[in-house]
């Protein structure tokens, strides 16, 4: 069920509201399927009988309507994979953040100036010195991350049983030895969460008009230390990636994270602004 905090101007929303609202800014009814929705939102007074739009929402829309650059963040741990973003506008910066589980997600207006802090917030960017390691630069498969993953799940949680499977995995399908076969088991064994930071904005390219976009994945393994994953490169396009496609992983400082998401964002000359 929807639901918004007037003090705050918050809102809590599933994509099929958000739905409902892009049908009537368009002058438009929204379709059947969309209807118990359209019933929701009437029912809190974010919709009029008419179709009517609270002013709360001016804001919300007028930005998703004309977004200048969009931030999506995509993490995934023990829970599933639970998604993020912030869109940027003409006049406003709104944030979206869900919730495992949850199909609503919450937005909020914030300041741009805090805009690399809520993405660092979003994926739980913490200070730290991590453990020393042999190594810090990891080379290998995804085969062998996927083989690794399977013997986790072929554990069913014991730790004992998981460590031996896992770096079996690796060493069979990934080749790995030494160090880099300790470090790579102890990483999949101690992962919090996989995440990244994708950004996206209208620039230009060659002189012609061009999606742009930058992307930063990264494993945070908790004490184990942040590992950028550096191959497979991002963006990802579907069916790019294979079981023998490389995977190159390097150990990085939280300071150092935090400069490569700052990265992703594009300088103004960069923008296509057609306000």
């Amino acid at each position: 069920m929807p639901s918004y905090d007037s003090s705050r101007a918050r809102l809590r929303l599933a994509d099929r509201h958000v739905a409902v609202f892009a049908h009537l800014v368009d002058g438009e009814t929204p379709p059947d399927e969309l209807w118990d929705s359209l019933t929701e939102l009437q029912a809190i007074g974010l919709v009029g009988a008419e179709g009517e739009l609270a002013p709360l929402l001016k804001e919300l829309l007028t930005t998703l309507a004309s977004p200048i650059l969009l931030l999506s963040v995509e993490i995934t741990g023990e829970h599933g994979t639970v998604s993020h973003g912030i869109v940027v506008g003409q006049e406003a910066v709104i944030a979206h953040e869900g919730w495992p589980g949850d199909e609503e997600s919450e937005y909020l207006s914030i300041d741009a100036n805090t805009i690399v802090w809520e993405l660092s917030r979003m994926v739980n960017l913490h200070r730290g010195e991590p453990e020393e390691f042999e190594t810090s630069r990891i080379e290998t498969t995804m085969g062998a991350l996927d083989a690794a993953f399977s013997a986790l799940d072929e554990a069913q949680g014991d730790e004992e049983a998981a460590t031996e499977l896992t770096r079996k995995a690796l060493s069979e399908v990934g080749g790995l030895k030494g160090a880099e076969l300790a470090t790579l088991s102890d990483l999949v064994l101690g992962m919090n969460a996989m995440w990244r930071i994708t950004s996206a904005w209208d620039g230009q390219h060659e002189g012609e008009r061009s999606a742009m976009v930058r992307a930063l994945a990264v494993w945070d393994c908790g004490p184990l230390g942040y590992w950028v994953r550096e191959k497979p490169a991002e963006p990802i396009v579907e069916g790019q990636v294979g079981p023998d496609s490389e995977l190159h992983l390097v150990r990085v400082t939280p300071g150092n994270v935090w400069e490569r998401i700052t990265d992703l964002l594009p300088d103004k000359h960069e923008l296509i602004n057609e306000s």
